[in-house]
């Protein structure tokens, strides 16, 4: 009872606080990317704090993030990680289904801060889009975050990585930085939340230039590492 009292707390204060951050979003965008930047992180600032005092769950961090640009794939289990990580990547383009990016509001807000959408059905027009798209990190240099399995899964759950993420890795010709997380055992897609502590795992990077069935293996084992650790 008292994990979902604090779970309703949190949602109806998380998102009435958020209507307006997010409609507010393109108007930060008019002064450039910077801006940008700093409003998503009061965003994702706002929902780190409300995480940790509303429903007691903390973040604990292991490896490090290795400085230069880089391919991110992540494990997708809440929508704790797609706020997290763009804070702790520091400003990546972010690969999000096509579907989110065409919201009204949020996916203006999300095209403004740096998105790559991609449609859920991989075929060749959907990967030639967004390679082209994937194109403009290169450009800017910045990194680029992905979440390779395509969508969000419950813990324990380790299913192959979507075709696009091979694709990317070789049109963006960047190493990749696997990461690994828990954060479905702590904020449930379904059912109440509850309290602990969330690990991120940042794995070695592995290099550009391999092949697909080395990289897929070597990326899918990486960022399921923590699949079988208990919560703390």
């Amino acid at each position: 009872m008292i994990a979902w009292i604090r779970t309703i707390v949190f949602r109806i204060v998380f998102y009435t606080v958020s209507v307006p951050i997010v409609v507010s979003a393109p108007l930060s965008a008019r002064f450039g990317q910077a801006a940008m930047h700093r409003h998503a992180h009061v965003w994702i600032a706002t929902h780190r704090f409300l995480a940790r005092w509303l429903l007691g769950v903390r973040v604990r961090v292991e490896g490090e993030r290795p400085p230069g640009t880089f391919l991110f794939a992540v494990k997708h289990q809440a929508m704790f990680e797609t706020l997290e990580m763009t804070q702790r990547i520091h400003g990546p383009l972010i690969v999000l289904k096509r579907e989110l990016a065409d919201m009204a509001f949020w996916g203006r807000a999300a095209r403004a801060y740096g998105a790559i959408p991609v449609d859920r059905d991989a075929s060749s027009k959907a990967l030639r889009s967004m390679l082209k798209e994937a194109a403009v990190a290169r450009k800017q240099n910045r990194s680029v975050l992905i979440f390779p399995e395509g969508t969000r899964v419950a813990p324990g759950e380790t299913p192959p990585l979507r075709s696009g993420f091979a694709g990317l890795y070789k049109a963006l010709d960047m190493p990749v930085v696997p990461v690994a997380l828990n954060s479905g055992l702590c904020m449930r897609r379904r059912g109440a939340q509850r309290s602990g502590v969330i690990t991120i795992r940042f794995l070695p990077p592995i290099p550009a230039g391999l092949p697909r069935e080395e990289i897929e293996a070597r990326v899918h084992a990486a960022i399921n590492q923590l699949e079988t650790t208990a919560p703390a």
